[in-house]
């Protein structure tokens, strides 16, 4: 199917002033007026005659590159017959002119598509527009129908140092000291040998000053080391940026400003990417959406899982009331991520706790803008926070711990880390 190639405005204004002159010139006998209008009247509709007659195509194709978090690469492909002498590509993104350019093309030609975003999970890559121009500019063609394409952002991840650990492990193996006897740890105890003890385990130093007879001989017991399990629940009903005026819902947030989702997909994923890196298993539940949650796992699979599942994830309309919190294994330490802008996660944390769990309550609100804000919006704002500031306060009275994502959180994990060296049983890596 042939596109229509409309003659431009200049071209056929050049067409009508040579004409004008060309008439002018044999009315009035002026032979020099119109050579003059001759010339852009034989351009032009030597041009016209030479418009081509084929279909401008343009596709956006991912890049065979390896994505990274931060930017998306992707292939714009043009094709255009060889009378095209070139193509107008245009780039949009959320409504928004990114850029036109005008390329020779000759058959096909593939123009490289770099979009940087500080968004993660699905969105939009771009929108991709051609436009052909005839020779000589005297024509162009329709516009082809724009083509959109969508990918799939995965979570960036920051590098943690110390972690909490829950107050009981799990297992046979691990990287942490368990409250067990076994083998692998750090010193337990000495203890007189007895059924089972293995030989090389005879502490002689001291078997020589309790009992230099050698009637009785003494072994060293060493700590277990067994592994952790950690829950990493995401509260995915919310998805609000930094402007308080977009949280109705009617304008969206601005591009360049992650959302509390964004900041809650790079948490939970730096946090298992720690925890995995130590041998530990980690396991990912949601709180907007009933479904099976990811069980806990370990390896770099896992991982890729986790990542993948936090990408995937979004608000999905309003979800429903939960009667009780998820059920989860027994021992694990619970880190929720959420803004704690109403009082379903900061329940289910509290119940969580109350069953015996270590909870880690992770805020990923992001830091408010407000001095655009009016005052019926500040005094709004200002209620809320009041509101959200009384529910984490709550929780820490409940001896859940909690955790501002926005502000150094390394620091924060590690000084909880130190806090539970004190405490029987636990540890940290």
């Amino acid at each position: 199917m042939s596109t229509r190639w409309p003659r431009t405005r200049a071209a056929a204004g050049s067409v009508a002033v040579g004409a004008l002159l060309l008439v002018s010139g044999a009315l009035t006998g002026r032979a020099d007026v119109a050579v003059l209008g001759a010339a852009p009247l034989v351009a032009g509709v030597w041009d016209w005659r030479r418009r081509p007659a084929a279909d401008v195509s343009v596709r956006l194709a991912a890049s065979s590159g390896v994505p990274t978090p931060g930017q998306i690469e992707s292939v714009v492909e043009v094709g255009a017959p060889d009378d095209v002498p070139g193509v107008l590509v245009g780039v949009r993104r959320g409504g928004r002119e990114l850029g036109e350019v005008l390329v020779a093309v000759r058959g096909t030609r593939r123009l490289p598509l770099l979009v940087r975003t500080v968004r993660t999970g699905l969105q939009e890559v771009a929108t991709v527009d051609a436009q052909g121009i005839g020779a000589g500019a005297a024509s162009v063609s329709v516009p082809t129908r724009p083509v959109a394409r969508e990918t799939v952002v995965l979570p960036a991840r920051r590098a943690l140092g110390a972690l909490p650990l829950p107050p009981r492990l799990r297992g046979l193996t691990g990287a942490h000291e368990s409250r067990r006897p076994g083998e692998g740890g750090g010193l337990r105890d000495v203890h007189p040998f007895t059924p089972g003890d293995r030989l090389r385990r005879v502490d002689w130093r001291v078997t020589a000053r309790r009992a230099p007879d050698l009637r009785e001989l003494y072994v060293r017991r060493e700590h277990a080391l067994a592994e952790a399990v950690v829950v990493l629940v995401l509260d995915s009903r919310d998805d609000v940026g930094p402007d308080p005026l977009t949280w109705r819902g009617s304008n969206p947030p601005r591009a360049q400003d992650p959302t509390s989702l964004d900041l809650a997909r790079g948490a939970a994923a730096s946090v298992a990417e720690a925890f995995l890196g130590q041998g530990d298993r980690v396991g990912l539940d949601d709180l907007g959406v009933r479904r099976r949650p990811l069980p806990p796992g370990g390896g770099r699979r896992q991982l890729d899982r986790i990542r993948h599942a936090l990408a995937v994830t979004q608000p999905q309309g309003e979800p429903a009331v939960r009667l009780r919190a998820p059920r989860l294994p027994s021992g694990a330490l619970v880190a929720v991520f959420s803004t704690f802008l109403d009082d379903e996660a900061a329940l289910a944390a509290a119940q969580w706790r109350h069953l015996g769990h270590r909870v880690l309550a992770v805020d990923v609100l992001p830091t408010l803008h407000v001095r655009h804000l009016g005052d019926r919006e500040r005094i709004a704002v200002r209620l809320i926070s009041l509101a959200r500031e009384d529910r984490l306060a709550d929780l820490a009275d409940r001896d859940v711990e909690v955790v501002t994502w926005r502000d150094a959180p390394e620091v924060a994990l590690a000084t909880l880390a130190r806090g539970a060296r004190r405490r029987a049983g636990a540890g940290a890596r």
